[in-house]
Protein backbone atom coordinates (compact mmCIF):
# COMPACT_ATOMS: atom_id res chain seq x y z
CA UNK A 1 0.00 0.00 0.00
CA UNK A 2 1.32 3.44 -0.94
CA UNK A 3 2.45 5.48 2.05
CA UNK A 4 0.61 8.76 2.57
CA UNK A 5 2.86 11.79 2.20
CA UNK A 6 3.21 13.88 5.34
CA UNK A 7 2.38 17.58 5.03
CA UNK A 8 4.74 19.43 7.36
CA UNK A 9 5.21 23.08 8.32
CA UNK A 10 8.07 24.84 10.05
CA UNK A 11 7.60 27.10 13.07
CA UNK A 12 10.53 29.25 14.20
CA UNK A 13 10.68 32.11 16.70
CA UNK A 14 13.15 34.71 17.91
CA UNK A 15 12.42 37.30 20.58
CA UNK A 16 13.81 40.44 18.92
CA UNK A 17 11.59 42.33 16.47
CA UNK A 18 14.57 44.15 14.90
CA UNK A 19 17.51 42.86 12.89
CA UNK A 20 19.56 41.66 15.88
CA UNK A 21 18.12 38.14 15.64
CA UNK A 22 17.17 36.05 12.63
CA UNK A 23 14.95 33.00 12.11
CA UNK A 24 17.25 31.76 9.34
CA UNK A 25 19.26 29.19 11.31
CA UNK A 26 16.19 27.52 12.83
CA UNK A 27 14.28 27.54 9.54
CA UNK A 28 17.17 26.26 7.40
CA UNK A 29 18.02 23.38 9.75
CA UNK A 30 14.37 22.30 9.84
CA UNK A 31 14.11 22.52 6.05
CA UNK A 32 17.08 20.14 5.78
CA UNK A 33 15.40 17.76 8.25
CA UNK A 34 12.12 17.84 6.31
CA UNK A 35 13.98 17.05 3.11
CA UNK A 36 15.81 14.10 4.71
CA UNK A 37 12.55 12.69 6.03
CA UNK A 38 10.77 13.11 2.70
CA UNK A 39 8.08 15.40 4.11
CA UNK A 40 6.00 17.63 1.87
CA UNK A 41 6.89 21.08 3.24
CA UNK A 42 3.71 23.15 2.80
CA UNK A 43 4.41 26.22 4.93
CA UNK A 44 6.88 28.21 7.03
CA UNK A 45 5.80 30.34 9.97
CA UNK A 46 8.48 32.72 11.27
CA UNK A 47 7.75 34.76 14.37
CA UNK A 48 9.60 37.65 15.98
CA UNK A 49 8.01 38.12 19.37
CA UNK A 50 8.55 37.30 23.04
CA UNK A 51 7.72 33.74 24.04
CA UNK A 52 6.11 35.13 27.21
CA UNK A 53 3.17 36.52 25.22
CA UNK A 54 -0.18 34.75 25.45
CA UNK A 55 -1.03 32.57 22.45
CA UNK A 56 -3.87 34.86 21.40
CA UNK A 57 -1.52 37.86 21.35
CA UNK A 58 0.85 36.26 18.82
CA UNK A 59 -0.32 36.88 15.20
CA UNK A 60 1.92 34.27 13.56
CA UNK A 61 1.04 31.53 16.06
CA UNK A 62 -2.63 32.52 15.75
CA UNK A 63 -2.39 32.14 11.97
CA UNK A 64 -0.81 28.71 12.37
CA UNK A 65 -3.64 27.59 14.69
CA UNK A 66 -6.18 28.89 12.17
CA UNK A 67 -4.50 26.95 9.36
CA UNK A 68 -4.47 23.80 11.51
CA UNK A 69 -8.23 24.13 11.99
CA UNK A 70 -9.14 25.17 8.45
CA UNK A 71 -6.26 24.07 6.22
CA UNK A 72 -3.73 26.32 4.49
CA UNK A 73 -5.72 28.42 2.01
CA UNK A 74 -8.71 26.38 3.15
CA UNK A 75 -7.52 23.16 1.49
CA UNK A 76 -4.05 21.93 2.56
CA UNK A 77 -4.15 19.83 5.74
CA UNK A 78 -1.22 20.05 8.16
CA UNK A 79 0.01 16.72 9.57
CA UNK A 80 3.14 17.79 11.43
CA UNK A 81 4.80 20.91 12.87
CA UNK A 82 8.59 21.09 13.03
CA UNK A 83 10.29 23.33 15.59
CA UNK A 84 13.86 23.51 16.85
CA UNK A 85 13.06 23.74 20.59
CA UNK A 86 9.94 23.64 22.73
CA UNK A 87 10.77 27.17 23.96
CA UNK A 88 10.17 28.39 20.39
CA UNK A 89 6.50 27.50 20.84
CA UNK A 90 6.24 29.20 24.22
CA UNK A 91 8.22 30.04 27.35
CA UNK A 92 5.09 29.62 29.45
CA UNK A 93 4.07 26.12 30.60
CA UNK A 94 0.32 26.70 30.35
CA UNK A 95 0.45 28.42 26.94
CA UNK A 96 2.80 25.78 25.52
CA UNK A 97 0.79 22.79 26.71
CA UNK A 98 -2.49 24.44 25.63
CA UNK A 99 -1.09 24.78 22.11
CA UNK A 100 0.08 21.15 22.06
CA UNK A 101 -3.33 19.91 23.26
CA UNK A 102 -4.87 21.91 20.40
CA UNK A 103 -2.62 19.99 18.00
CA UNK A 104 -3.29 16.58 19.53
CA UNK A 105 -7.05 17.07 19.35
CA UNK A 106 -6.65 17.52 15.59
CA UNK A 107 -4.18 14.65 15.06
CA UNK A 108 -1.32 17.05 14.31
CA UNK A 109 2.10 15.98 15.61
CA UNK A 110 4.76 18.33 16.99
CA UNK A 111 8.41 17.44 16.30
CA UNK A 112 11.00 19.03 18.63
CA UNK A 113 14.37 18.88 16.94
CA UNK A 114 16.88 19.36 19.76
CA UNK A 115 15.48 16.34 21.67
CA UNK A 116 14.18 14.39 18.65
CA UNK A 117 10.73 14.14 20.26
CA UNK A 118 7.37 13.57 18.55
CA UNK A 119 4.05 14.06 20.33
CA UNK A 120 2.23 11.53 18.12
CA UNK A 121 3.18 8.04 16.96
CA UNK A 122 2.93 7.16 13.25
CA UNK A 123 -0.57 5.72 13.84
CA UNK A 124 -1.68 9.10 15.31
CA UNK A 125 -1.85 7.74 18.88
CA UNK A 126 -0.25 9.82 21.61
CA UNK A 127 3.41 9.25 22.23
CA UNK A 128 3.18 8.93 26.02
CA UNK A 129 6.95 9.07 26.58
CA UNK A 130 7.21 12.05 24.26
CA UNK A 131 4.43 13.89 26.11
CA UNK A 132 6.08 13.13 29.45
CA UNK A 133 9.30 14.69 28.16
CA UNK A 134 7.40 17.68 26.75
CA UNK A 135 5.86 18.46 30.15
CA UNK A 136 9.28 18.36 31.81
CA UNK A 137 10.88 20.51 29.09
CA UNK A 138 8.03 23.05 29.29
CA UNK A 139 8.56 23.44 33.03
CA UNK A 140 12.33 23.77 32.64
CA UNK A 141 11.97 26.35 29.84
CA UNK A 142 9.64 28.46 31.98
CA UNK A 143 11.97 28.26 34.99
CA UNK A 144 15.02 29.27 32.92
CA UNK A 145 13.13 32.12 31.28
CA UNK A 146 11.90 33.48 34.62
CA UNK A 147 15.44 33.31 36.03
CA UNK A 148 16.80 35.22 33.02
CA UNK A 149 13.99 37.78 33.24
CA UNK A 150 14.59 38.39 36.96
CA UNK A 151 18.34 38.72 36.38
CA UNK A 152 17.77 41.27 33.62
CA UNK A 153 15.33 43.30 35.72
CA UNK A 154 17.75 43.33 38.64
CA UNK A 155 20.59 44.51 36.39
CA UNK A 156 18.36 47.17 34.84
CA UNK A 157 17.36 48.54 38.27
CA UNK A 158 20.99 48.66 39.37
CA UNK A 159 21.95 50.45 36.14
CA UNK A 160 19.28 53.13 36.64
CA UNK A 161 20.16 53.48 40.33
CA UNK A 162 23.79 54.10 39.31
CA UNK A 163 22.75 56.99 37.08
CA UNK A 164 22.49 55.08 33.81
CA UNK A 165 20.23 56.38 31.05
CA UNK A 166 18.04 54.48 28.60
CA UNK A 167 16.45 55.37 25.27
CA UNK A 168 17.83 56.91 22.08
CA UNK A 169 20.61 59.42 22.30
CA UNK A 170 19.43 63.00 22.28
CA UNK A 171 19.12 64.34 18.74
CA UNK A 172 19.06 60.94 17.01
CA UNK A 173 16.31 60.48 14.41
CA UNK A 174 15.13 57.26 12.74
CA UNK A 175 14.48 57.24 9.00
CA UNK A 176 11.05 56.05 7.82
CA UNK A 177 12.59 52.78 6.62
CA UNK A 178 14.30 52.16 9.97
CA UNK A 179 11.10 53.00 11.85
CA UNK A 180 9.03 50.59 9.71
CA UNK A 181 11.67 47.89 10.08
CA UNK A 182 11.39 48.10 13.88
CA UNK A 183 7.65 47.49 13.72
CA UNK A 184 7.30 44.71 11.13
CA UNK A 185 4.58 42.99 13.15
CA UNK A 186 2.45 46.16 13.11
CA UNK A 187 3.08 46.66 9.37
CA UNK A 188 1.91 43.13 8.62
CA UNK A 189 -1.32 43.60 10.58
CA UNK A 190 -2.01 47.00 8.98
CA UNK A 191 -1.66 45.40 5.54
CA UNK A 192 -4.39 42.95 6.62
CA UNK A 193 -6.66 45.99 7.23
CA UNK A 194 -6.98 45.42 10.98
CA UNK A 195 -8.03 48.41 13.04
CA UNK A 196 -5.58 50.26 15.27
CA UNK A 197 -7.33 48.96 18.40
CA UNK A 198 -7.27 45.37 17.08
CA UNK A 199 -3.54 45.68 16.41
CA UNK A 200 -2.98 47.16 19.86
CA UNK A 201 -4.70 44.11 21.35
CA UNK A 202 -2.51 41.71 19.36
CA UNK A 203 0.72 43.60 20.07
CA UNK A 204 0.14 44.69 23.64
CA UNK A 205 3.64 46.14 24.01
CA UNK A 206 2.98 48.65 21.18
CA UNK A 207 1.19 51.86 22.05
CA UNK A 208 -1.72 53.30 20.04
CA UNK A 209 0.44 56.32 19.26
CA UNK A 210 3.18 54.16 17.73
CA UNK A 211 0.67 52.15 15.67
CA UNK A 212 -0.87 55.39 14.35
CA UNK A 213 2.61 56.67 13.47
CA UNK A 214 3.42 53.45 11.61
CA UNK A 215 0.16 53.72 9.67
CA UNK A 216 0.85 57.36 8.80
CA UNK A 217 4.35 56.44 7.58
CA UNK A 218 3.00 53.60 5.41
CA UNK A 219 0.38 55.87 3.89
CA UNK A 220 3.04 58.51 3.17
CA UNK A 221 5.16 55.92 1.37
CA UNK A 222 2.18 54.61 -0.59
CA UNK A 223 2.43 51.13 0.96
CA UNK A 224 -1.16 51.23 2.20
CA UNK A 225 -4.10 53.55 1.64
CA UNK A 226 -5.95 55.43 4.36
Amino acid sequence: MERKQVNAVIFSRVSSTGDRQSNDRQTNELKEYAQRMGYNLVGTYEEKISGFRKNEDRPVLTQLMYDIDNGIDGKIHIDKILTSELSRISRNVVSGLTFIEHLLARDVSLYIQNYNIETLNPDKSRNQLGMFMVQILASVATMEAETTKNRFQSGYRNYIASGGRVGRKQGSVLSDEEFISRHKDVVKLLKRNLSIRQISGLTNSTSLTTIMKVKKTLVKQGIITK
